[in-house]
């Protein structure tokens, strides 16, 4: 017979766990037809990961000689086996290497030997694929399982699975499962339940079937009324369509949040912050905001459900009450903030001063010829306009007046310097220029000692330097008072 028209063959036995069967197939053929055998029937060959599937395979066996496939095969890149490894290089057919167990017969590395069949003594062998093994195991896995049926005594209830095998013995039954009892003429399916519980035995027909039989099938209590089994439900439930199954008032109801069963009906009822609506089942938000006295000490913010509690400005919100905040909370200050009785004041670390045109920022400062740098934990060091550093942290004060700025004299100041005309005379573009007006001193008299006038920057300066900012200001003061 060719590969693609082999026969399906009945198991000659089968066990059922809570998620999984297992049945032999006493049927000769090679691997990849009993492969192809397990998968029409919606399973796979068998893959032994643990000792109960060893169990199974011994129960399954029951001491009859012979070889049968497992859902072991060395995948196409390799040619001979491992024995280093635990699975010797071979992989289930489902894919992966994951085992708790193994069971090999003593062998060294072997070649051409690509499939795997476990005997009766429960060891595991290579062989080709290619040839007939006695038989095959097979593994079919579900998501669960109905129960054996209960009975009275005397009535047969014999089952039938998805996968072929047929008995009276099975603890468990896989889904698409048949049960039948001839003695009341009475066939129930396993199927999954719409509900998400999990399979369950059922019928097309609704209503409950013989009471004696798992309960009628009833979700609630089987009883005999007037010789027909019924089913009933505890009070806060009613029967569902297929007249077995039972289901709570509030199923489909149309409260927004809770639905609650009362004395044979439903009542909507709210998460608190909320009342129920004219409609008697939508919920509303309640303006908590609205309530007198109102709930917050200060501003209240209704929300969906609730209420905020803010505080005015220049409060903050500390325990649950509002505290008026120290004026230096928000205070923009750079570095450091001084409490004043009326308000705050911005002021620097050391090596630092206030900087004029922003009170609120630091900039480097310095009131000597020499001050320490400031250096960051990276070994950085900086020094203050108009100073350079000389060595590793110390910053020396630049002598701008030997770059020859001034039109006249030139005093050095920490960080800048000042240009002096003489008297009757101003700072004007870099230059000492006369004062238009009559001077009451000129002539022979010996003039007043030079007043210091403020110098501008050179032409090609960038900016200008702290000290010659207050020097300009001030000559701007001295040039009206000469006139």
């Amino acid at each position: 017979v060719a590969l693609g028209q082999l026969p399906d063959v009945s198991p000659a036995g089968a066990q059922c766990l809570e998620h999984e069967c297992f049945a032999v197939f006493w049927a000769a053929r090679p691997f990849l037809a009993a492969s192809e055998g397990c998968e029409r029937g919606g399973g796979h060959l068998m893959t032994v990961r643990s000792t109960v599937a060893e169990e199974a395979i011994a129960l399954l066996l029951q001491n009859r000689a012979g070889r049968l496939w497992l859902g072991l095969s060395l995948p196409p890149s390799m040619s001979c086996t491992e024995p280093s490894r635990r699975l010797r290089g071979f992989h289930w057919v489902t894919g992966d290497r994951s085992t708790d167990y193994t069971n090999w017969a003593a062998s060294g590395k072997r070649c051409g030997e690509r499939c795997v069949t476990v005997s009766r003594e429960l060891r595991w062998e290579e062989r080709r694929c290619e040839e007939a093994a006695d038989g095959f195991l097979c593994q079919y896995s579900y998501g669960g399982s109905c129960p054996r049926l209960a009975a009275p005594p005397g009535v047969l209830v014999t089952y039938a699975t998805p996968f072929g095998a047929r008995g009276a013995d099975f603890l468990a039954l896989p889904p698409r499962s048949v049960a039948s009892v001839p003695e009341l003429g009475l066939e129930l399916r396993c199927d999954e339940d719409g509900d998400g519980a999990g399979p369950r035995w059922g019928r097309d027909t609704p209503g409950a079937w013989p009471c004696e039989v798992a309960g009628g099938g009833c979700a609630g209590t089987c009883r005999e009324e007037r010789g027909r089994p019924r089913c009933s439900c505890a009070e806060a439930a009613v029967l569902g369509a297929d007249g077995r199954g039972c289901r709570s008032l509030c199923e489909g109801s149309p409260c927004e949040h809770h639905c609650v069963v009362t004395g044979g009906s439903f009542v909507c009822m709210c998460f608190e912050g909320y009342r129920l609506a004219a409609d008697g089942a939508r919920c509303e938000d309640i303006d908590d905001c609205a309530a007198e006295p109102g709930p917050c000490e200060q501003q209240c913010v209704n929300t969906q459900g609730g209420f905020e509690c803010r505080c005015h400005s220049g409060y903050a919100m500390v325990d649950g009450r509002c505290q008026r905040r120290p004026p230096c909370f928000e205070a923009p200050c750079e570095q450091r903030c001084e409490e004043l009785a009326h308000g705050y004041r911005c002021a620097c670390h050391p090596g630092y001063a206030v900087d004029p045109l922003d009170a609120t920022r630091c900039r480097l400062h310095c009131n000597a010829t020499e001050c320490p740098a400031v250096c960051d934990a990276g070994g950085a060091c900086e020094c203050p306009e108009g100073f350079v550093l000389d060595g590793d942290e110390l910053c020396v004060d630049v002598d701008e007046c030997d770059s020859n700025f001034c039109p006249s004299n030139c005093t050095n100041t920490p960080g800048g310097y000042q240009c002096h005309c003489p008297r009757g005379q101003y700072l004007r573009d870099s230059d000492c220029v006369p004062i238009l007006d009559e001077d009451p001193f000129s002539g022979d008299s010996e003039p007043d000692p030079r007043t210091p006038v403020p110098s501008r920057p050179p032409p090609d300066a960038e900016r200008l330097h702290p000290g010659l900012v207050v020097a300009i200001a001030a000559g701007a003061l001295l040039s009206p008072l000469a006139l």
